[in-house]
Protein backbone atom coordinates (compact mmCIF):
# COMPACT_ATOMS: atom_id res chain seq x y z
CA UNK A 1 0.00 0.00 0.00
CA UNK A 2 3.25 2.47 0.62
CA UNK A 3 3.71 2.39 -3.24
CA UNK A 4 0.33 3.47 -3.92
CA UNK A 5 0.47 6.37 -2.04
CA UNK A 6 3.68 8.33 -3.70
CA UNK A 7 2.26 8.32 -7.10
CA UNK A 8 -0.99 9.45 -5.83
CA UNK A 9 1.37 12.94 -4.33
CA UNK A 10 2.47 14.06 -6.88
CA UNK A 11 -1.15 13.91 -9.27
CA UNK A 12 -2.52 15.38 -6.23
CA UNK A 13 -0.19 18.49 -6.30
CA UNK A 14 -0.61 19.00 -9.96
CA UNK A 15 -4.66 19.21 -9.74
CA UNK A 16 -4.09 21.32 -7.10
CA UNK A 17 -1.36 23.33 -9.27
CA UNK A 18 -4.26 23.20 -12.33
CA UNK A 19 -7.42 24.34 -10.07
CA UNK A 20 -5.56 27.18 -8.30
CA UNK A 21 -4.23 28.39 -11.55
CA UNK A 22 -7.63 28.09 -13.12
CA UNK A 23 -8.64 29.98 -9.82
CA UNK A 24 -5.98 32.94 -10.17
CA UNK A 25 -6.39 32.83 -13.79
CA UNK A 26 -10.43 33.26 -13.12
CA UNK A 27 -9.37 36.15 -10.82
CA UNK A 28 -7.70 37.93 -13.20
CA UNK A 29 -10.55 37.59 -16.43
CA UNK A 30 -12.92 39.09 -13.50
CA UNK A 31 -11.12 41.95 -13.15
CA UNK A 32 -10.43 42.35 -16.58
CA UNK A 33 -13.82 42.10 -17.34
CA UNK A 34 -14.51 44.25 -14.29
CA UNK A 35 -11.77 47.42 -15.22
CA UNK A 36 -13.31 47.20 -19.21
CA UNK A 37 -16.70 47.58 -17.68
CA UNK A 38 -15.74 50.58 -15.36
CA UNK A 39 -13.80 52.26 -19.00
CA UNK A 40 -16.74 51.73 -20.85
CA UNK A 41 -19.57 53.14 -18.36
CA UNK A 42 -16.77 56.24 -17.12
CA UNK A 43 -16.04 57.06 -20.96
CA UNK A 44 -18.49 59.16 -22.30
CA UNK A 45 -18.13 60.64 -18.75
CA UNK A 46 -14.32 61.80 -19.39
CA UNK A 47 -15.32 62.56 -22.86
CA UNK A 48 -17.77 65.10 -21.53
CA UNK A 49 -15.43 66.25 -18.82
CA UNK A 50 -12.65 66.63 -21.11
CA UNK A 51 -15.34 69.01 -23.35
CA UNK A 52 -16.32 71.11 -20.61
CA UNK A 53 -12.97 71.78 -19.73
CA UNK A 54 -12.04 72.73 -23.12
CA UNK A 55 -15.08 75.20 -23.38
CA UNK A 56 -14.89 76.34 -19.71
CA UNK A 57 -10.79 77.53 -20.93
CA UNK A 58 -12.62 79.18 -24.32
CA UNK A 59 -15.11 81.14 -22.38
CA UNK A 60 -12.40 82.27 -20.05
CA UNK A 61 -10.14 83.65 -22.82
CA UNK A 62 -13.74 84.92 -24.21
CA UNK A 63 -13.93 86.67 -21.09
CA UNK A 64 -10.67 88.15 -20.51
CA UNK A 65 -10.87 89.50 -24.40
CA UNK A 66 -13.81 90.80 -23.11
CA UNK A 67 -13.05 92.90 -19.97
CA UNK A 68 -9.97 94.41 -22.03
CA UNK A 69 -12.40 95.96 -24.52
CA UNK A 70 -14.49 96.67 -22.05
CA UNK A 71 -11.41 98.64 -20.04
CA UNK A 72 -10.47 100.23 -23.83
CA UNK A 73 -13.63 101.43 -24.06
CA UNK A 74 -14.05 103.16 -20.50
CA UNK A 75 -10.60 104.74 -21.24
CA UNK A 76 -11.81 106.42 -24.62
CA UNK A 77 -15.07 107.37 -22.90
CA UNK A 78 -12.56 109.21 -19.81
CA UNK A 79 -10.72 110.40 -22.76
CA UNK A 80 -14.02 112.14 -24.47
CA UNK A 81 -14.38 114.06 -21.50
CA UNK A 82 -11.64 116.11 -21.84
CA UNK A 83 -12.54 119.33 -23.44
CA UNK A 84 -9.15 119.39 -25.16
CA UNK A 85 -9.32 115.95 -26.88
CA UNK A 86 -12.78 116.75 -27.93
CA UNK A 87 -11.36 119.85 -29.44
CA UNK A 88 -8.87 118.05 -31.10
CA UNK A 89 -11.07 115.41 -32.26
CA UNK A 90 -13.40 117.71 -33.90
CA UNK A 91 -10.99 119.74 -35.55
CA UNK A 92 -9.93 116.55 -37.14
CA UNK A 93 -12.73 114.59 -38.01
CA UNK A 94 -14.65 117.22 -38.35
CA UNK A 95 -12.88 120.07 -39.80
CA UNK A 96 -14.77 122.35 -37.02
CA UNK A 97 -12.47 126.18 -36.70
CA UNK A 98 -13.15 128.52 -34.70
CA UNK A 99 -14.52 131.74 -36.16
CA UNK A 100 -12.16 134.03 -37.69
CA UNK A 101 -8.78 130.75 -37.98
CA UNK A 102 -7.74 130.38 -41.34
CA UNK A 103 -7.18 126.73 -42.89
CA UNK A 104 -5.85 125.20 -45.77
CA UNK A 105 -6.53 122.07 -46.93
CA UNK A 106 -4.06 120.33 -49.18
CA UNK A 107 -5.24 118.08 -51.65
CA UNK A 108 -3.32 115.45 -52.75
CA UNK A 109 -3.42 115.14 -56.95
CA UNK A 110 -1.18 112.24 -56.76
CA UNK A 111 -2.65 109.12 -57.54
CA UNK A 112 -2.49 106.39 -55.38
CA UNK A 113 -1.13 103.35 -56.72
CA UNK A 114 -1.83 101.13 -53.42
CA UNK A 115 1.56 99.23 -54.27
CA UNK A 116 2.58 100.38 -50.53
CA UNK A 117 3.16 96.79 -49.83
CA UNK A 118 5.77 96.75 -52.45
CA UNK A 119 7.87 99.88 -51.99
CA UNK A 120 11.27 99.33 -50.39
CA UNK A 121 11.45 101.84 -47.80
CA UNK A 122 15.43 102.59 -47.10
CA UNK A 123 16.84 102.57 -43.55
CA UNK A 124 19.63 105.54 -44.53
CA UNK A 125 18.39 109.33 -45.16
CA UNK A 126 18.00 110.42 -48.84
CA UNK A 127 18.54 114.11 -49.87
CA UNK A 128 16.15 115.37 -52.03
CA UNK A 129 17.44 116.16 -55.40
CA UNK A 130 14.98 119.17 -55.58
CA UNK A 131 15.31 122.69 -53.80
CA UNK A 132 12.09 123.27 -52.27
CA UNK A 133 12.86 127.21 -52.10
CA UNK A 134 13.02 127.27 -55.88
CA UNK A 135 9.69 125.52 -56.48
CA UNK A 136 7.76 127.49 -53.92
CA UNK A 137 8.99 130.21 -56.03
CA UNK A 138 8.41 128.82 -59.29
CA UNK A 139 4.73 127.69 -58.30
CA UNK A 140 4.57 131.85 -57.27
CA UNK A 141 5.88 133.48 -60.06
CA UNK A 142 3.45 131.06 -62.55
CA UNK A 143 0.33 131.47 -59.99
CA UNK A 144 1.44 136.09 -59.92
CA UNK A 145 1.74 136.03 -63.56
CA UNK A 146 -0.78 134.35 -64.64
CA UNK A 147 -4.33 136.06 -65.62
CA UNK A 148 -7.23 133.89 -65.65
CA UNK A 149 -7.76 131.01 -67.66
CA UNK A 150 -8.66 132.44 -71.63
CA UNK A 151 -11.94 130.94 -72.77
CA UNK A 152 -11.65 128.62 -75.81
CA UNK A 153 -14.14 128.76 -78.32
CA UNK A 154 -15.99 126.26 -80.13
CA UNK A 155 -15.11 126.88 -83.70
CA UNK A 156 -16.29 122.81 -84.32
CA UNK A 157 -19.90 124.13 -84.11
CA UNK A 158 -21.30 124.53 -87.69
CA UNK A 159 -24.12 127.42 -88.28
CA UNK A 160 -27.50 126.67 -87.44
CA UNK A 161 -27.10 123.92 -84.92
CA UNK A 162 -27.49 124.94 -81.68
CA UNK A 163 -24.77 124.64 -78.82
CA UNK A 164 -24.97 123.16 -75.12
CA UNK A 165 -25.40 126.79 -74.08
CA UNK A 166 -29.00 127.23 -75.90
CA UNK A 167 -27.40 129.46 -78.76
CA UNK A 168 -26.70 128.97 -81.85
CA UNK A 169 -22.93 128.20 -83.53
CA UNK A 170 -23.32 130.72 -85.92
CA UNK A 171 -20.52 134.05 -86.50
CA UNK A 172 -22.36 136.91 -86.92
CA UNK A 173 -21.42 138.00 -83.30
CA UNK A 174 -25.14 137.23 -81.79
CA UNK A 175 -23.85 134.50 -79.89
CA UNK A 176 -23.63 134.92 -75.60
CA UNK A 177 -20.37 134.55 -74.01
CA UNK A 178 -20.03 131.63 -71.97
CA UNK A 179 -21.17 132.45 -68.23
CA UNK A 180 -23.57 135.03 -70.02
CA UNK A 181 -27.04 134.94 -67.84
CA UNK A 182 -28.20 138.29 -69.38
CA UNK A 183 -29.92 137.08 -72.82
CA UNK A 184 -28.37 140.15 -74.53
CA UNK A 185 -26.02 139.38 -77.43
CA UNK A 186 -22.30 139.73 -76.89
CA UNK A 187 -20.48 143.12 -77.98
Amino acid sequence: MSTAQPPKQPARTAVASLLSSLQSSGFIVTILALLVAGVVILAPSLRILAEQQQEIAQLRAELEQTQQEVFDLEEQRERWKDPSFVETQARERLMFVYPGDITYLVIDDLEDDGDDADTVISPTIVAAETDWREALLASYLVAATTSRAPVVQDEAVPEGIPSPEGTTGDSTGDSNEPGDTSGEPAQ
